[in-house]
């Protein structure tokens, strides 16, 4: 099978267009001046010699003799015009100088109402005449002129622009290709290094509207693939230590119990299962929160409602007090089951961490340029725990991260409550946060549409 062919660069394909572009607007503005300047010029310029050697043909025959001579020297002197007397008309001789000896030819032929033709003649110093025949008063009087005359030369005056405009052409259609290709070339070069799994740098966001967006859009991706990926590793870290002690106790239970049954090992195995089971459960919490659910329009407050019931014997056990504050008629827009996980993944860090008063609280936010209406709905979950520090808070939310001491498998906590909050709150649009609460504790919230 043969090579496949190398498509060419954005660069090589962006020249290339420009430069046939601007090749055809050269071409189109020869054809225009040439149509409309150069060609009316010399029809103009040929009908004027015509009728200016008729008329001296006819002066000429009407001068007296003696006068003659003078006339012939002040018209050779001033229009490089000369006359010779009962000259025999030239026959064609096929003599072609191009557009303008055509049209002199078409001009006198309509002055004098037959064809008229050219030859050649070399002077005695060496100047290129040209002879054809006017009649005048019954004689055939030749008049010819200096092929200097015709030196202008409208071919080559555009002819030269053109040659010049294609090396400016060449020059400027790369440059420009150059220029608008190397923002995409730059992005090509780190969506490869992307690709790679290789963390690419962040493009610069300058230039047209369209490539700004492009960079922007992509620097947000790379950013969001960096996380991912770190929290990829965190996770695989995290489970990797996470599993590695109840193995290493069921690995010495089972040891011991090839040696003597113990029912209090059975009972150690028995929960050392449970214990990796909560563990792998939790890690496809954070991988169902990926999927989307769709969204749907439900009452708030009587749907924070069910969710304290539902924690009403947790937080008992726990010793806390779980109370509700709802706006009412607020309604919002959200995944019900999505949002459900949210807030009892948040309600249980609390009753874990900081057992005593919780509050759930829903409020709408009004956008100021609504006309005061609810756009976003705030739904937290406060306590009066023990509060976080600064550098502690901006990393709660990275899994397997226990921002206390609290925090241990014992207790069935992983560190993955608050990553999976996360995950949840991007695949559906929404926005978390964790912020101290003023006079001690913390306040962990949601914000979601409105309906």
């Amino acid at each position: 099978m043969g090579r496949q062919r190398q498509q060419p660069g954005l660069a090589q394909q962006y020249a290339r267009w420009l430069a046939a572009l601007f090749i055809a607007l050269e071409l189109i503005t020869a054809a225009a001046a040439l149509g409309f300047i150069f060609l009316p010029m010399a029809r103009r310029a040929a009908d004027d010699l015509a009728g200016l050697m008729v008329l001296s043909a006819q002066t000429w025959s009407e001068l007296p003799p003696e006068t003659r001579p003078a006339f012939e020297q002040e018209l050779e002197r001033s229009h490089h015009l000369a006359l010779r007397p009962d000259m025999p008309p030239p026959p064609d001789t096929g003599l072609r100088h191009g557009p303008y000896l055509l049209f002199l030819e078409r001009a006198f032929e309509r002055r004098t109402g037959h064809a008229m033709y050219f030859r050649e003649e070399t002077a005695a110093d060496g100047r290129l005449w040209l002879w054809t025949t006017v009649p005048s008063a019954g004689r055939s009087i030749g008049v010819g002129f200096a092929e200097d005359r015709m030196k202008t030369q409208p071919l080559g005056a555009l002819a030269l622009p053109f040659v010049v405009g294609m090396v400016l052409v060449g020059l400027l259609s790369w440059w420009l290709a150059r220029r608008i290709a190397q923002p995409v070339a730059q992005l090509e070069l780190a969506a490869a290094q992307l690709a790679r799994g290789v963390s690419p740098g962040l493009l610069a966001e300058s230039g047209p509207r369209e490539l700004a967006g492009l960079a922007r859009h992509f620097n947000r991706m790379a950013l969001q693939v960096r996380e991912l990926l770190d929290a990829r590793t965190t996770l695989f870290a995290g489970v990797s230590h996470d599993l590695r002690t109840p193995l290493a106790r069921m690995r010495l239970a089972i040891e011991m119990l090839t040696l003597r049954p113990d029912p209090a090992l059975l009972q150690r195995l028995e929960h050392d299962i449970e214990e990796m089971n909560a563990l792998i459960g939790q890690m496809l919490e954070i991988a169902r929160g990926m999927n989307t659910e769709t969204a749907t329009d439900f009452e708030l407050c009587g749907w924070l409602r069910e969710r304290v019931q539902m924690h009403g014997d947790a937080a008992r056990s726990a010793g806390a007090q779980l109370s509700l504050r709802c706006d009412q008629s607020i309604r919002v827009r959200a995944a019900p089951g999505a949002l459900a996980r949210v807030v009892d993944n948040l309600l249980g860090n609390a009753l874990r961490y900081a057992p005593g008063p919780i509050e759930l609280v829903g409020r709408g936010e009004p956008s100021g340029d609504q006309g005061g209406e609810v756009s976003h709905v705030y739904i937290g979950v406060l306590d009066r725990g023990p509060s976080i520090s600064e550098s502690q808070l901006a990393l709660v939310f990275r899994p397997f991260h226990r921002a206390t001491d609290q925090g241990d498998t014992a207790s069935g906590a992983f560190g993955l409550g608050l990553a999976i909050v996360q995950q949840l709150a991007r695949a559906n649009g929404w926005q978390v946060g964790v912020t101290p609460r003023d006079g001690g504790g913390l306040e962990a919230w949601v914000r979601v549409p409105a309906a």
